[in-house]
């Protein structure tokens, strides 16, 4: 005795539900996938192509009571903005914070200034850069 088969011959009633189903998923995540890739592509564009001015601290030399940090600023020329400077003690509290504004015709600023601490600070720290 020979056992029927439950599948259905192929090609002869079209797809089954679950090709339907993997078809559609597979659509939407392509469709996902360029929608994620687009939005990093804008965010990418928006932080990088449109930050005018941009800095890094080259060095910085700690006292009781302040922190001389040598900022070096690069910005488009005629903007103006401010940069964010932070000093942390040893044990990780914030003991000063100041922002330093940069204007002028100038492409590229090496300036050492000095920001004003509670206690002791151990570290002088960039926290960002902004154009107005």
């Amino acid at each position: 005795m020979s056992t029927a088969s439950t599948r259905l011959p192929e090609g002869r009633y079209g797809r089954s539900s679950d090709e339907r189903a993997d078809h559609k998923l597979k659509i939407a995540g392509a469709v996902l996938g360029t929608l994620l890739l687009a939005l990093i592509g804008y965010l990418a564009y928006h932080y990088v192509g449109q930050n005018k001015i941009s800095g890094e601290v080259i060095a910085f030399d700690s006292t009781k009571s302040a922190v001389q940090v040598h900022l070096e600023v690069r910005k488009d020329s005629g903007t103006s903005g401010y940069c964010t400077v932070r000093s942390q003690a040893a044990d990780g509290t914030e003991v000063g914070r100041a922002d330093f504004r940069f204007d002028g015709d100038a492409t590229r600023i090496d300036k050492v200034v000095t920001l004003r601490t509670t206690a002791p600070g151990t570290t002088a720290e960039l926290l960002g850069c902004h154009a107005d």
